[in-house]
């Protein structure tokens, strides 16, 4: 079995002596895992870093065995995050959610392109936090959890739409809403496409993205705990308030 694809690498962790086992994320594999031979080596181990974007050929004798590859490094994304504590935050969030939520081997092309393109933008923090937004808005998409946020999930009315269900993830008017209001999600104008995007609103919009991820994504995952790299990155953009 063998096919080759470029991918981003997630995550690196030391396998006997001189290998590593690596988890990227790839266009038409999905997130894959395997061996690279040499990948604790003084040579190898700086281009293994999360966030690097690798040409990648994978092998193995079967279909479901974890195989071994070969990796050649197109571009790497970590002077952008090393310099900046928030780029760093970031990165560490997209990987590790990438990693928490997708199926192995489930291709998922069009989160795949968002992601390259997302951090492709690092460093750059006057627009990564809204497109680090956009992106959790398609990470609940790909993996079941849409929002639906274009009119009233009770009046279909599109006005005046100010909340979204916790249930449903469905938007909410404030005339529907009405004595429920107070269990109810934000939904600021940014989370919808619309306005400046100020920082203010971007972190409402993180509490309400963050809300269905840890309790519906991760709930449906067994009950694991979301990565801490979100919440750290959430905090970091906080302080800049």
């Amino acid at each position: 079995m063998e096919w080759r694809d470029q991918g981003i690498l997630l995550s690196v962790r030391r396998h006997g002596e001189t290998s590593a086992i690596i988890e990227v994320f790839t266009p038409a594999h999905g997130r894959h895992a395997g061996v690279v031979r040499g990948g604790a080596s003084r040579k190898v181990a700086p281009v293994l870093q999360p966030g690097a974007q690798l040409d990648l050929t994978w092998q193995a004798r079967l279909e479901d065995h974890i195989g071994s590859f070969h990796a050649e490094p197109v571009r790497s994304r970590a002077a952008a995050a090393m310099g900046d504590r928030m780029a760093l935050a970031g990165l560490n969030a997209v990987t590790s959610l990438l990693s928490f939520s997708l199926p192995e081997r489930e291709p998922h092309p069009a989160l795949y392109q968002q992601t390259e393109q997302l951090l492709d933008l690092l460093g750059q923090g006057d627009i990564w936090p809204l497109a680090y937004l956009r992106w959790e808005v398609r990470l609940l998409l790909e993996t079941g959890y849409a929002l639906q946020l274009d009119r009233c999930a009770v009046t279909g009315q599109q006005e005046d739409l100010c909340y979204v269900s916790p249930k449903s993830g469905r938007a909410v008017s404030r005339e529907a809403a009405g004595e429920w209001a107070d269990r109810m999600l934000p939904l600021p104008d940014v989370l919808r496409g619309e306005g400046d995007a100020p920082d203010a609103e971007i972190a409402e919009a993180f509490r309400t993205t963050g809300y269905f991820l840890e309790q519906h994504l991760a709930r449906d995952l067994g009950g694991k705990p979301l990565p801490e790299a979100r919440a750290r990155f959430v905090e970091a953009f906080s302080r800049r308030l």
